[in-house]
């Protein structure tokens, strides 16, 4: 990798062949890790239902995904005649690129992330929050009603379900006293009891199951899934886009599952701290611990009705994390 980077670093300089060389790193990875996430969710879901899951491509199903991805590949791709031409080709484009740079944000261990920033968690914060935009250009600029109608959903459930997991990520704030990730896998920050360190979820138990449930409904997972609702809208926001435009919204899908599972991780699960093994591997296994939760709710509970889905956000979790927070604020002041 050194003798790589000094050889860009002679053509385009140093600043440039470290970029270079981290968004080709970053991207080889997250395409590794949806492949593998797609297989995974496959086989939770086999094990639930009891039956195999796939398993004639490749050893144990293993290649079933690349398989997948190939023939994606090779599918044409459709425009819709009355779509808004540019505005649909953009969408596909712009749904992953806030979730590279959240990605980039993620400590992994000692050593600073690729993007290391003091008020990391506020940046992560802002970005995430844009792929619903792109989510909307898709559905609107397809000139379809179902898939509009699953961009207006998805709006209005980020909306909603962004609040409860914004205020469950303060109450740890308020406990570490800091914005940078990097410390949050830190054990001198952590709350300790008899001199032994805890990490955040012990402490704040109902903000790291509001901050799951909330995450689980921002990348629209089941049974959060109503902005694509196969029963109702066809396949909601995607309905008109085929081939490589279609995967694209499922590789920001997976990778931002990814990206919130490893924000979850180091809020609640110690981040990249752990015995005997290196960081970057603990927060892979914690992230990955959260996704496989997430895709045991999937293959468990039923698809909310829209309305049941909102009233969850405004009538419960809201006011549930809100009051968390008021009671976390409490007990800092008292023991201050």
């Amino acid at each position: 990798m050194s003798v790589l980077h000094h050889l860009l670093a002679a053509v385009l300089g140093d600043f440039l062949a470290s970029l270079v060389l981290g968004v080709v790193f970053l991207m080889g990875f997250l395409t590794f890790n949806v492949l593998f996430l797609i297989w995974l969710e496959r086989k939770v879901a086999g094990h639930i239902q009891r039956r195999l899951g796939p398993m004639e491509v490749g050893p144990h199903g293993a290649l079933q995904t690349v398989a997948d991805m190939l023939k994606l590949l090779s599918k044409e791709l459709f425009t819709p005649v009355a779509a808004d031409r540019y505005t649909y080709l953009l969408a596909p484009i712009l749904v992953f690129m806030p979730t590279l740079c959240v990605a980039s944000l993620i400590p992994v261990g000692d050593a600073a992330a690729f993007a290391e920033m003091p008020y990391g968690l506020i940046v992560i914060t802002a970005l995430s929050g844009l792929t619903v935009i792109s989510i909307f250009m898709a559905g609107w600029s397809s000139n379809n009603k179902y898939a509009v109608l699953g961009g207006l959903r998805s709006v209005a459930q980020v909306v909603a379900y962004e609040i409860p997991v914004l205020l469950s990520a303060l109450s740890v704030v308020l406990i570490a006293q800091t914005l940078d990730l990097q410390r949050f896998g830190d054990t001198r920050s952590w709350p300790h009891l008899f001199g032994l360190p805890l990490p955040y979820v012990v402490v704040e138990p109902v903000a790291a199951v509001i901050f799951l449930i909330g995450i689980t409904a921002e990348t629209n997972r089941a049974p959060f899934d109503i902005p694509k609702a196969e029963s109702e809208l066809v396949g909601g926001f995607h309905t008109e886009y085929s081939g490589m435009r279609f995967a694209m919204f499922f590789f920001a899908e997976y990778t931002n599952m990814m990206v919130l599972g490893a924000l979850g991780a180091t809020l609640f699960l110690g981040g990249w701290k752990g015995p005997l093994l290196p960081g970057w591997l603990w927060i892979m296994l914690k992230a990955y611990a959260v996704i496989v939760v997430m895709m045991w709710a999937r293959w468990t509970f039923p698809r909310l009705r829209f309305d049941q889905l909102m009233s969850f956000a405004w009538k419960l979790l809201i006011p549930l994390a809100l009051a968390n927070l008021v009671v976390t604020a409490l007990v800092l002041g008292a023991i201050a």
